[in-house]
């Protein structure tokens, strides 16, 4: 390889591998410099400061070194006096570079390795870059591809310009490919990584599905029809929540399509796997009973605090909305965010009688009322002593039965019982240590105290020292089962905006934080949700 090769010869090959690997002509010329830099070291030593300039247009190389100038030389390898540097230019300054150009020459054959080895490295270098650049934005997108070979169950995709991997686990259940298939999967990774980028596919991502749909219905993509949220058990079955925007369409039907045309394109990519369509609703209950199809519901219970929902089948409805290994009522549950309880109608009122009883022996006991009083009050629909004690008189005097006196005598007795609870709940706290000071957190009682203490909290300092999640609980999602971690104060029926209430004024009484950062903190938080 010599510095006088064919001009020509230079740009064609340039042109050559940037159509091959698809990158810019320009790269491949500076990686070609730089290699004919390299192998001039070689020749002129390592220490020298030699630079290539090829012509993208002629293909002239240029091959010069650079000396820097200097007051006084310590380097003559790098470095010019200026004496020396202004006989050559007048004009030249002290940190400035004199270009002496060298002759032609001819590179040795472990010289011309060197510099083929610098040229793989920079040409690979860059279409990894471009492969990462062009699929990093394709996150999100279904792709095609040919299987280039199978590995431990991994399936390698060449996808023309790239090469991605669909993990053992992100291929749907029963799936076999060969070398050659063709294979559509969802771009749902694409990392940079040591060896080049990659690209991550699956065919068992939920977004898989709703890519699918947008491709078969043209309302979905026209954004005529939106998909709010999608669960699947990949190759078994699936459950896509829709709603329209436009009244005048159904949005069930046009995902089903002409005689089932579209679902059923939908279903053959994904080997199968029965689809339920669930038109979407504000409403939590009405979703939740359209998310259970197809088991009929007879009444539902929502606990919007905990994200809950119970749910009331007939007993012959009992198989079905559970669904086989608990798939069907476990899809509900992923589709719409909401834990689901289901019960039969016996169920409930098996639970429910239990639940009356249990009323009403807290107030005979509590009250010392006769069986007849307590059944009374809790058929009333009253389920604490609290509940007694402050309602309005009138309230319970209004019962069948009950008069002022009675209304009277009843919330005494509810105010003595739970003065009496309160003073043991007292000296329970003093005796686990629990100091006088956590009363001045707005919200916290002596009953939670007791808690507290038993959690190993005394002062306003360990009590600011929880986070809410530690007070309310917190959830974990995963595999499609939902996983409950309950909260110190649990027992105590704390909310979540509560339990932030106390952390923070115990914050400030600690003197961790002052009034003003609240002030600043509650600023960013209205300006986010504006």
């Amino acid at each position: 390889m010599a510095v006088s090769a064919n001009r020509l010869e230079l740009l064609q090959i340039a042109d050559a591998v940037a159509r091959e690997k698809a990158i810019d002509k320009s790269i491949v010329i500076a990686a070609m410099a730089d290699a004919i830099q390299k192998a001039a070291r070689s020749r002129y030593g390592q220490e020298t400061n030699i630079r290539a300039d090829i012509n993208p247009n002629t293909g002239e190389m240029k091959l010069q070194r650079l000396m820097e100038v200097v007051d006084s030389v310590e380097d003559y390898a790098r470095q010019i006096a200026l004496s020396t540097a202004r006989e050559r230019n007048p004009d030249a300054q002290l940190g400035d570079f004199i270009a002496e150009q060298l002759p032609p020459m001819d590179f040795g054959r472990i010289a011309a390795q060197s510099a083929k080895q610098v040229i793989v490295q920079k040409v690979r270098e860059a279409e990894r870059d471009r492969q990462y650049d062009e699929y990093k934005d394709r996150i999100g997108e279904i792709v095609n591809g040919t299987v280039k070979r199978v590995e431990y169950g991994n399936v390698i995709v060449d996808l023309g310009r790239g090469e991605a991997i669909i993990r053992r686990d992100e291929l749907i259940p029963r799936e076999n490919y060969k070398y050659g298939d063709r294979v559509r999967a969802y771009v749902y990774d694409v990392r940079r990584e040591q060896r080049g980028p990659q690209i991550f596919l699956s065919r068992t991502h939920p977004q898989f599905m709703a890519k699918l749909f947008t491709m078969e219905v043209p309302e979905i993509y026209d954004g005529i029809i939106e998909i709010k949220s999608v669960a699947r058990d990949p190759g078994s079955r699936a459950k896509i929540a829709v709603i329209s925007r436009d009244s005048s369409i159904d949005p069930v039907g046009a995902c089903v399509g002409m005689r089932g045309s579209r679902v059923q394109a939908v279903v053959g990519e994904l080997q199968g796997e029965k689809i339920d369509i669930i038109p979407w609703s504000h409403d939590a209950a009405s979703f939740i009973v359209n998310a259970l199809q197809p088991a009929e519901v007879a009444k539902v219970v929502l606990d919007e605090d905990a994200e809950r929902i119970e749910v009331v089948v007939p007993d012959d409805q009992l198989s079905l909305a559970i669904g086989r290994r608990g798939q069907n009522v476990r899809l509900a549950s992923q589709l719409t965010g909401w834990d689901i309880d289901i019960l039969t109608e016996q169920e409930e009122s098996e639970r429910r009688q239990k639940e009356f009883v249990e009323r009403s022996n807290l107030f005979m006991e509590a009250l010392n009322v006769d069986e007849m009083v307590g059944q009374v009050l809790a058929s009333e629909g009253f389920t604490s002593v609290e509940e007694v004690a402050y309602v309005d008189a009138d309230e319970i005097a209004s019962i069948d039965g009950f008069d002022e006196d009675t209304a009277s005598e009843i919330q005494t007795r509810a105010r003595e019982y739970l003065e009496k609870i309160e003073a043991e709940h007292d000296e329970k706290r003093k005796a686990l240590g629990v100091q006088d000071e956590l009363r001045e957190i707005p919200g916290v009682t002596t009953a939670m105290m007791v808690t507290l203490g038993e959690d190993g909290v005394k002062t306003i300092e360990d009590f600011a020292g929880y986070a809410v999640d530690d007070l309310v609980g917190w959830k974990e999602r995963k595999d499609g089962e939902t996983k409950v971690f309950p909260g110190v104060l649990a027992p105590h029926s704390v909310s979540r905006a509560d339990a932030e209430q106390m952390v923070m004024a115990a914050r400030l009484k600690a003197g961790w934080i002052t009034e003003e950062d609240l002030a600043t903190e509650e600023a960013v938080e209205e300006e986010v949700g504006a």
